[in-house]
């Protein structure tokens, strides 16, 4: 005969393995009920025996005395009934009041996730209580050892914990007191910062901050994920702050908000509503009990809140302090780069770069744009890229699209502006669109040992840039590609561009360029260097040339001016050149030619770095470590 009743149906007489009814997920959410109280008499049944010693209201401790579970901190609670007028018995006869009582949600370590129910809100008490005889009674099992325990159910592992200041405490992540809804579908990020941004309050009301605050509400852009957080005394100043931030991004970016989504609270009620359309931006509100409707907004202020909990515990620092922990958190965020991206928040948002023509021409810099546009299109017809055919039956054009860039002295300042049309090469299938795709490329090793040559026997060392390089390589395969944006030609819209010469984007454009070039440079004297294979020779009876290249850009040595002008010619005749002079910076690298040699620096990068970690107004020191530290020969 089995004795007790079935952990899967409650039902007696057979175990859970054996049990015909469905099993339970209980391996993943797991409650602990308590017994049916009556609340008339709730003084006699909650009693604690172990002395409260540890003072962190986010910490949980497995009581094997303690007859109810027990909470200080109202904000854990999930579900929560005020109660007045009942009171806690310790084991060393003080009494504490309770408050309330309700339910908590626990995330364990081991992802798990335990329900404690009819828990007693008990602000008076030094830490949280889970009753051990509460466990055993809903089913679970606690094996102690000597430093440690784990808690299982139905031979689900839950959780563990350790002893610590000779009590057990639990392995918990965090405390669970809104459970986030998971969106329901994909819907594609904006592709520019501002048009839609969403925005929510979140109420931390149970205890104010130095400042008086209450709440935060958040300021998300769709496009960069970048959030501005502000501090609130009461949800009547969302309007207040969201002029704030709309004066503020505005100016910075030279953009207007199109668009602000948020749920349907009180504050974002009629005054919001006629700012709104005052300023033409449209509000966008969620349909009621539907948070994930506003999901980027309730999955930043959830991130915000475990991160303020985790750093609030691990420094011991006092509740009223979330103000700031809430804006350091954000801070972080906002530096940190994404799941889908590889920048950050903070580079998407501070990057001014345009991403479409339009964008670039509607700018402050569009004269500078829409030169860099055209110069590149004129490049490309010059170079009869591809000529427009009507698309084969069975053949899919691929795309193209605009990368549009600053180029940058060696000071940091603006060189030019840059236009690139490059095509969708992610695309091509290996085998039909290409076939060989290497290319060579000079090693940095062999730049520093002919700069080394050059200081050796004083030769000049000009430079000399390949304007649209990739341009230059012919396409063994047959490949369409759609008309760029802002150039189809009218009346031929449906037509595409069969590429006759490679293009930007391309997987095979770099190798096509470096065997046009070789080919150039080979039959005009020149010998490959069979070290490296991007480095080319040629001597004569009393000169010599050395010619290093860089993807498109080159280093030219000779023993004399002549042959580097002859050099130069050569190179024009076959390709559209800009040249440089003497060589300036190459890679990052900086070159100057003193009376004695050559001289290397790096002084831009430190200066971005300095600049990056603000401390490029920091005084210089003459030394760079501390005068009295002493170092020994052997000393690790």
């Amino acid at each position: 005969m089995i004795k007790g009743n079935c952990y899967n149906c409650g039902k007696p007489n057979h175990i859970a393995k054996d049990c015909r009814l469905p099993k339970k997920n209980q391996a993943h959410v797991s409650e602990v009920r308590s017994v049916p109280i009556d609340l008339g008499k709730l003084n006699l049944s909650a009693v604690v025996f172990e002395a409260n010693l540890v003072d962190n209201p986010r910490e949980w401790w497995i009581d094997t005395g303690a007859t109810r579970h027990i909470c200080s901190d109202k904000e854990m609670f999930s579900t929560y009934t005020p109660i007045n007028g009942r009171k806690l018995f310790m084991g060393n006869s003080a009494t504490s009041n309770i408050v309330g009582i309700g339910n908590v949600v626990l995330k364990m370590t081991s992802g798990k996730e335990l329900t404690l129910i009819d828990v007693l809100h008990v602000p008076d008490i030094r830490k949280n209580l889970v009753s051990g005889s509460l466990l055993v009674k809903s089913g679970f099992r606690l094996v102690f050892e000597s430093n440690k325990f784990v808690l299982t159910k139905n031979n689900h592992f839950i959780g563990k914990g350790y002893v610590e200041k000779g009590l057990f405490k639990m392995n918990v992540m965090t405390v669970m007191p809104k459970m986030a809804k998971v969106p329901f579908y994909f819907v594609e990020r904006k592709t520019s910062p501002l048009e839609l941004i969403h925005s929510d309050i979140c109420d931390l009301k149970f205890v104010q901050t130095r400042g008086g605050k209450k709440y935060f509400i958040t300021f998300i852009d769709d496009c960069t994920r970048y959030c501005y957080v502000y501090l609130l005394r009461s949800k009547d100043e969302a309007l207040e702050a969201f002029k704030l931030y709309k004066n503020e991004v505005e100016n910075q970016l030279s953009k207007t908000i199109k668009a602000i989504r948020s749920d349907r609270g009180g504050e974002y009620g009629a005054p919001f509503e006629e700012f709104c359309s005052e300023f033409g931006i449209i509000h966008q509100t969620t349909a009621p009990y539907s948070p994930q409707s506003n999901g980027i907004a309730e999955r930043k202020n959830r991130t915000l809140k475990e991160m303020m909990n985790a750093m609030l515990i691990n420094s011991g620092l006092p509740q009223n302090l979330w103000g700031e922990a809430i804006l350091s958190a954000n801070h972080i965020l906002n530096k940190i780069p994404q799941k889908d991206k590889t920048e950050t928040p903070y580079e998407l948002w501070k990057e001014n770069e345009p991403r479409t023509i339009n964008e670039a021409l509607s700018s402050p810099e569009a004269p500078f744009w829409k030169e860099a546009i055209n110069n590149e299109i004129e490049s490309i017809m010059q170079n009869h890229t591809w000529e427009l055919v009507d698309l084969p039956s069975g053949s899919k054009p691929l795309g193209c699209k605009w990368i549009l860039k600053r180029k940058y002295k060696a000071d940091g300042s603006i060189d030019k502006y840059k236009a690139r049309l490059v095509a969708k090469g992610f695309k091509q299938k290996e085998g039909l669109d290409f076939f060989d795709t290497y290319s060579p490329v000079t090693r940095i090793t062999s730049i520093r040992v002919l700069i080394a040559v050059a200081a050796l026997y004083d030769l000049e060392i000009h430079q000399m840039d390949v304007k649209t390089a990739f341009l230059n390589g012919e396409l063994d395969e047959e490949i369409y590609m759609e008309q760029p944006e802002g150039f189809v030609v009218p009346g031929q819209e449906k037509k595409v561009c069969r590429l006759v010469k490679s293009l930007y984007g391309l997987k095979q454009a770099p190798k096509q360029w470096h065997e046009k070039f070789d080919w150039t440079i080979l039959s005009n004297g020149f010998k490959i260097n069979e070290c490296d294979k991007c480095v080319y020779a040629k001597s004569t009876q009393h000169s010599f040339i050395i010619v290093c290249l860089y993807v498109d850009d080159m280093l030219i040595m000779g023993s004399n001016c002549d042959i580097i002008l002859t050099t130069k010619k050569m190179l024009t005749k076959y390709f559209d050149m800009k040249d440089m002079g003497l060589a300036d910076v190459i890679l990052g690298i900086k070159i100057s030619k003193t009376s004695d040699g050559l001289a290397l620096s790096q002084s831009h990068y430190v200066e971005t770095i300095l600049k990056k970690f603000k401390a490029y107004e920091s005084p210089p020191a003459k030394t760079p470590v501390d005068l009295n530290l002493h170092l020994a020969k052997k000393q690790r």
